[in-house]
């Protein structure tokens, strides 16, 4: 009985078998087949690469040209504005058409298979026209080549964007991709000998690199085609640059420019200079006010600008109704931001510092550009003074790499939200508003770091309720209104914190002001609508801001003219009566006798050697300027 069970049992499981083994010659049949025809197409491949060698040839040297006009219609969106561009600027295209040649002459030399070097050129100049299409569109600013240094913050960058894919986005991609795979069936190689390849790769890379490091090779090239090379000391100036160069030229000439402007250590820096510098006389002064320390409270309200400047955007006076409360119960003014609609590190970099980007060369990126070690910001000042120093940025603590560099700038405790991540170093229910963090949530978190801590504060908040994209209202396509909608939620929040604060039974000190104008898309901006220019953008560099206190604050050594943003911490400093050092003394002069150092509102102001060289003696080189960090730390560091 138990025998036949068993053989039952093996009758049922061989058909399972037998189909199992079915399925296993199937599928290798399917390979086979799979198999023979990749081989035939291979086959058939080679075939053409010896049967048509003109036509090969013809596509090597007409791919140049097709991919230089792909990028630059893809971009642009339209051939009629291109086959335009081309009438008006025959030379900038040509000069295009050079570099795109070079570049795929290094590329065929490297890869030797047309097909590879034609795909990789592809998806490198699509994928950059494709960048700089959605860049322009979201916030009117133009790619350059340095933005790719943000390419590790890729998935932050794609909640600030408006990307967009239309129907004629797509038809560019399929023409280039019919390109490529043309190239791939008849399989043009390039015929040379290993040692010819090399010397074509070596000069390929010669010639750009000459291209944007050598003047004397640069300077005569760009003028014989003509390709716009003025400075660009704005935004505006730049986007203009760009109207004159289109997407190639303008990449090229702005890395140029960029290499040009690189930070050169000047030949008379040395220790004995800044000593020189620092010979300064300091008043001996009662400090804090008799010993009073009140907490030191720097709210940097992203992209908060009031665009009433502009008359004739008639804008209803409702916006800002909290935000005139607050300058009325304290007292306000202008300070020139650094920066516009984008880049909001430089101006944190001045508040945080008290020196101007300028005197770096005002990278896009001045954190990059910070020496390895300890660095003498002002919540070193402030540590020094027995204040709990604080940082809260209500976004990850990797974009700008700001965890990493920014734990050298003496905050004891520093306080970020990560929404990817789903981490939070708050210690208050976490709401948002938009995208991003509501105001209100920061404000509650201030309060509580007062609340618990046992020594005065200083806090720099760089907020992130109001940051791109405005597509969230009562009309998604309305972002200007949306923009509007969502400041004044925040001063709704900033009105209950500063009641709140008028509760605490201890002196508050609170400096707010925005970073920078908002980025607004490209092409349909209240900017564009203004008309704005490099010639009449001023306006967008001035930031109001207001002082704000919960106790009898000296309000009388705050300027009543317009200031850089890195002057806005000695202004503090006078108002909390902080003890001072040859530094300190040395930045308030400046302060007296050039009120605003900035490339971006005034190219024409000239260069300070002395504030020059501080700067990079503070946050590049030596440090040999007084201090705030103790000798022991230093030490450590080195």
């Amino acid at each position: 009985m138990k025998k036949r069970s068993a053989i039952s049992a093996e009758k049922a499981v061989m058909p399972d078998v037998n189909s199992i083994k079915e399925a296993t010659n199937a599928e290798e049949k399917v390979k086979k087949v799979h198999f023979k025809r990749i081989k035939q197409l291979n086959e058939k491949r080679n075939e053409n690469t010896s049967k048509y060698p003109k036509f090969n040839t013809f596509l090597l040297f007409i791919f140049p040209v097709f991919i230089c006009f792909m990028a630059e219609v893809n971009q642009g969106k339209y051939f009629s504005s291109f086959f335009k561009f081309a009438a008006e600027r025959p030379t900038v295209i040509l000069f295009d058409i050079l570099i795109t040649a070079v570049l795929f002459a290094f590329l065929l030399s490297l890869f030797k298979k047309g097909w590879i070097a034609i795909l990789v050129h592809s998806f490198i100049y699509m994928a950059l026209s494709t960048t700089e299409l959605f860049k322009y569109g979201t916030n009117g600013n133009h790619l350059i080549l340095s933005d790719m240094k943000l390419l590790r913050s890729v998935k932050s960058l794609t909640s600030f964007a408006y990307i967009k894919i239309t129907p004629r986005l797509i038809i560019y991609y399929i023409i280039v991709i019919a390109f490529i795979l043309l190239s791939v069936y008849f399989n043009p190689k390039l015929k040379s000998a290993p040692m010819k390849r090399v010397a074509f790769a070596c000069a390929s890379v010669i010639s750009i690199a000459a291209l944007i490091v050598l003047p004397s090779f640069y300077k005569p090239v760009y003028k014989i085609f003509a390709v716009d090379t003025k400075s660009a000391t704005n935004s505006f100036i730049l986007n203009e640059k760009f109207v004159h160069n289109r997407f190639i030229a303008f990449l090229i000439q702005t890395a140029t420019e960029s290499y040009s402007n690189r930070l050169i250590v000047p030949r008379d820096y040395s220790e004995a200079y800044i000593d020189e510098i620092m010979n300064v006389a300091v008043d001996d002064q009662e400090d804090f006010n008799g010993g009073k320390k009140p907490n030191v409270i720097v709210i940097m309200s992203e992209s908060n600008a009031d665009f009433r400047v502009f008359d004739e955007l008639n804008i209803d006076k409702k916006y800002y109704k909290k935000f005139d409360k607050a300058v009325a119960e304290g007292k306000g003014g202008i300070a020139i931001t650094p920066t516009y609609a984008s880049w909001t590190v430089r101006s944190e970099f001045e508040l945080l510092f008290g020196l101007p980007v300028r005197g770096i060369n005002t990278p896009n990126m001045p954190q990059r550009e910070l020496a390895d070690r300890e660095q003498p910001a002002l919540a070193q000042y402030y540590k020094s003074w027995g204040y709990n120093t604080i940082y809260v940025h209500p976004f990850q603590n990797n974009f700008y790499s700001r965890s990493k560099i920014y734990g050298h700038f003496g905050f004891k405790k520093m306080i970020y939200h990560d929404d990817y991540e789903h981490t939070t170093d708050f210690t208050v229910p976490v709401k948002h508003f938009g995208t991003y963090v509501d105001d209100a949530t920061v404000f509650d978190q201030i309060i509580k770091e007062i609340k618990i801590s046992d020594q005065p504060i200083y806090l720099h908040t760089t907020t992130m309720q109001n940051h791109q994209p405005y597509n969230q209202g009562e009309d998604p396509e309305d972002e200007f209104t949306n923009y509007l909608t969502w400041i004044s939620h925040s001063y709704d929040g900033l009105d209950v914190f500063l009641k709140e604060l008028k509760t605490i039974n201890e002196p508050v000190l609170v400096f707010f002001v925005g970073d920078h104008f908002p980025s607004l898309r490209g092409e349909t901006s209240v900017y564009n609508q203004l008309g704005l220019n490099g010639e009449n953008c001023k306006d967008l560099y001035k930031q109001k801001y207001f002082f704000w206190s919960n106790y009898n604050a000296d309000f009388s050594c705050i300027p009543d003219h317009e200031i850089s943003f890195f002057y806005i911490p000695y202004v503090i400093f006078n108002i909390i009566d902080a003890p001072r050092d040859a530094f300190i003394e040395k930045m308030n002069g400046f302060m007296d006798k050039l009120p605003v150092y900035s490339d971006e509102y005034n190219s024409s102001t000239p260069r300070d050697d002395e504030l020059d060289i501080l700067t990079i003696d503070r946050v590049v080189m030596e440090e040999y300027s007084p201090s705030p960090i103790p000798d022991d730390e230093i030490t450590t560091q080195d």
